[in-house]
């Protein structure tokens, strides 16, 4: 099995006459942790949105390059992009659990990709997985919505798995959480990170140095475009970064 899940070459992503992302070439390696980091407005979600064709959901996006998965490039025209995001899910930065029961939460999607085997193994053993299931196994006919943003993020992370993806990508998914629920959601990662590629974009600098194997530092530049700076191991590009603009944002001194 090769090392890389998926290898982007040259993405470029426009909105309309925008050219928010600039030649992007990037790889995440199977079943580590990538973290994407930067300022605000410098394209890292754009990049996380473009590994599973989320961003052709938003009108006049043109996204050009090539995103290699499974020896194939998804952004061809004849892919489909629904199978696409079975395989490679994504958790938002703002929970978004359905307004249904717990139990119905891990099913939908799960159902809807024909899934045949038992339902209620389905549900304990993913709910197990997303470290969850021994705090909401009393209550699984009870709406997600009454549930804490914790553990409605850890819901959504379950129903992701759910499906069976080899890729989750998590935009932010600890930054609307209080400490407590970011520690659950870090340890979750570092578990998840053994069956699992993730790539999670973040803006809390010890969070990525906590949780990623890898780390991709992003900026805007001249042209006002988000373009990758450096990329590399989380401990080679935290403590010895080959750019001094990675250093300088790293160490606070913009950003």
């Amino acid at each position: 099995m090769s090392d890389i899940a998926v290898e982007l070459k040259n993405l470029n992503v426009f909105y309309g006459d925008f050219h928010a992302v600039d030649s992007v070439n990037l790889s995440l390696k199977n079943k580590k942790v990538t973290a994407l980091i930067g300022p605000s407005g410098c394209g890292k979600s754009t990049v996380l949105r473009s590994i599973n064709r989320m961003n052709e959901l938003i009108s006049e996006t043109k996204v050009t390059g090539e995103i290699i998965y499974g020896g194939i490039n998804i952004n061809r025209s004849n892919v489909d992009p629904v199978e696409i995001r079975k395989r490679i899910g994504m958790v938002f930065q703002k929970p978004n659990p359905f307004p249904k029961s717990i139990y119905d939460n891990i099913t939908w999607g799960a159902k809807i990709h024909g899934h045949k085997d038992d339902l209620d193994e389905l549900v304990e053993r993913t709910l197990k997985q997303a470290a969850l299931w021994d705090e909401v196994k009393d209550k699984l006919k009870q709406s997600a919505l009454r549930l804490s943003g914790g553990q409605q993020q850890r819901l959504c992370i379950a129903r992701t798995i759910a499906v069976k993806p080899d890729v989750i990508l998590m935009d932010e998914p600890a930054s609307a959480l209080d400490p407590i629920a970011t520690g659950k959601i870090e340890e979750l990662i570092a578990e998840l990170k053994h069956d699992y590629t993730i790539a999670i974009v973040t803006h809390n600098m010890q969070q990525a140095s906590r949780v990623s194997d890898y780390t991709s530092f992003f900026l805007v530049n001249d042209e006002r475009r988000g373009h990758l700076v450096e990329y590399g191991k989380t401990d080679d590009l935290f403590f010895n970064p080959k750019d001094k603009r990675t250093e300088d944002y790293i160490s606070g001194k913009f950003g």
